[in-house]
């Protein structure tokens, strides 16, 4: 499994976030595959350590992918949620309050943005015992 967080904008216009992961399937030689993304592009974007980014949304719907760095992430409801190296972040938030994030750790955030197309279905799947969180 991997760990993927889902933020999305919710009908009060406010950022929310779910736990959950990407949903794999058995593969060729024991390898655990998702199904294939419809993606636009791709791109690579490092902040150093103790960087921190006040109030925004995502420009678009996309999966973030932390390749280093800890990461504390806040909606305006107050809520937390960090990610790690090798979590997968699900950014729908694309219009509202949005959220801030800051580097919590020693190393910079080293990141892959992989842009979404628009409807592309995205193998996410909510954590059984998460709820949606303000």
């Amino acid at each position: 499994m991997i760990r993927c967080v889902r933020l999305w904008t919710g009908g009060d216009g406010n950022s929310h976030f779910e736990e959950g992961f990407i949903d794999l399937a058995s593969g060729v030689r024991g390898d655990m595959l998702s199904t294939t993304l419809q993606t636009g592009h791709a791109s690579f974007q490092e902040t150093r350590s103790g960087g921190t980014f006040e109030w925004h949304t995502a420009p678009t719907r996309q999966l973030v992918v932390t390749l280093s760095g800890t990461l504390d992430f806040e909606t305006r409801g107050g809520r937390h949620f960090i990610l790690k190296a090798g979590d997968i972040l699900l950014a729908e938030d694309t219009t509202g309050g949005g959220h801030r994030w800051s580097l919590v750790d020693d190393q910079p955030w080293r990141r892959l943005y992989v842009v979404l197309q628009p409807g592309a279905k995205v193998p996410y799947r909510k954590a059984a015992s998460e709820g949606a969180s303000a």
